[in-house]
């Protein structure tokens, strides 16, 4: 332990001498961090506000449906109703961070006005128990719907351009009932919503539950979403939930499960952040080793008087490879510190984004500098100069003391 505080002593004491160099070498750790932090922060952001989005849009925290539903349900959803009213509903209610409940029946259909029809899937909600569910639903026109009853429905934003309706318009929606027969229904259009997935809202709308039950002559709903104070609660709900409900009729599936989008995203995503993240450090690495190979060369007769004199070669080898390491640790704190204000100077005035593949709208981006990423950060800048100073300490180390100590004469 003393040997490695004098290594880093010796080593602190020897970047002190070419001020300009070590100066030049950790802004080149720290700027490389900044783009690192800047582009993973980014991402990090995105990440969230899909998350997010996906869960206060569509699927809440968690849905419990009968088992087999997300397979055969759409196609046949009065196989797989749930009870209107349930013991299994206090249950729910009683889990740790329980913010809300909903119960919602999917449905399918034709959707006419005049002379057009479209194919579409419904959800019949409960307006009220709904709300805090779907808070990212945003009413692009129009308004929202109100209570469970009303003849009203609003339609995704895509799906009523496709229908060349808007709020006050008088549609007709036909589905078949439970017992086989077509059954129909018509209802005013209150308002249109847009969601962050343009695939959804080119073929959903929303109805109120009553009348959706009305219309498919049925009782209770195809699923209850469940929503918590914090999504990193979802696992442990899930857990719970699956411990107390019945196996063989309730199927527990987190939002995870659902969100194949989501998904998808941050599998690529990620992948880029590691290629942005290897780029950073095969350039620290060339940078910071060509600075320490200059080191060497400068520091030759030095080095050669430090052997002949007894210091052992892995002594020296440590001493270089501690500058490197402090080199790492100053640039990645610099790095750190430049990113975090950059990251919210440029959060707080944003950054404008055109609609993503997939998505409906454009967006204000932003930069999230999570503490994983902040880690990855400091931990990069600590390895790749850690790795650049091998090849120059090696040599140093390697030196012939004869030729060392006659190097410039």
């Amino acid at each position: 332990m003393n040997s490695l505080i004098v290594d880093f002593r010796l080593a602190s004491r020897n970047l002190g001498r070419n001020t300009q160099r070590t100066l030049v070498a950790t802004l080149t750790v720290a700027f490389g961090i900044v783009a690192f932090l800047l582009a993973g922060g980014f991402i990090a952001w995105i990440f969230e506000e899909m998350r997010e989005s996906a869960i206060h849009s569509q699927f809440g925290h968690v849905q419990i449906v009968r088992p087999g539903f997300f397979e055969q349900g759409i196609a046949d959803p009065y196989a797989f109703l749930l009870p209107e009213e349930s013991e299994e509903q206090a249950l729910v209610e009683g889990l740790p961070g329980f913010r809300g409940l909903a119960p919602r029946l999917v449905f399918s259909g034709l959707i006419s006005h005049g002379e057009t029809t479209i194919a579409f899937i419904g959800d019949g909600v409960d307006p009220v128990q709904e709300k805090p569910v779907s808070s990212r639903v945003n009413i692009v026109s129009g308004r929202g719907l109100e209570t469970a009853d009303e003849a009203a429905v609003i339609l995704g934003d895509g799906l009523a351009r496709g229908m060349g309706v808007a709020p006050g318009d008088v549609v007709v929606l036909l589905a078949t009932a439970a017992n086989g027969s077509p059954n129909a229904v018509e209802l005013k259009v209150a308002g249109t919503f847009a969601t962050t997935a343009k695939e959804y809202d080119d073929s959903a709308l929303r109805l109120p539950i009553e009348v959706a039950r009305k219309l498919m002559r049925v009782r209770g709903a195809t699923s209850w979403v469940v929503l918590l104070d914090k999504t990193e609660r979802t696992a442990e709900a899930c857990r719970n939930l699956s411990g107390k409900l019945p196996g063989d009729r309730f199927e527990v599936v987190p939002w995870t499960a659902l969100a194949d989008f989501y998904n998808k995203t941050v599998v690529l995503f990620s992948r880029q952040v590691s290629v942005v993240k290897f780029i950073i450090g095969i350039i620290i690495v060339l940078t910071i080793s060509n600075t320490q190979m200059m080191s060497v060369l400068e520091r030759t007769t030095e080095i050669g008087t430090s052997l002949a004199i007894g210091l052992r070669r892995a002594a020296l080898m440590r001493v270089f490879v501690a500058e490197g390491a402090l080199i790492g640790a100053a640039g990645g704190a610099l790095g750190l510190l430049a990113g975090f204000l950059l990251a919210r100077v440029i959060s707080a005035i944003g950054i404008p984004m055109p609609p993503p593949p997939g998505m409906a709208m454009g967006f204000l981006g932003e930069i999230r500098i999570v503490p994983r990423l902040a880690a990855d950060a400091l931990l990069l800048a600590i390895l790749a100069t850690f790795a650049a100073s091998l090849l120059p300490a090696w040599k140093a180390s390697r030196m012939i003391i004869v030729d060392a100590l006659r190097w410039n004469q």
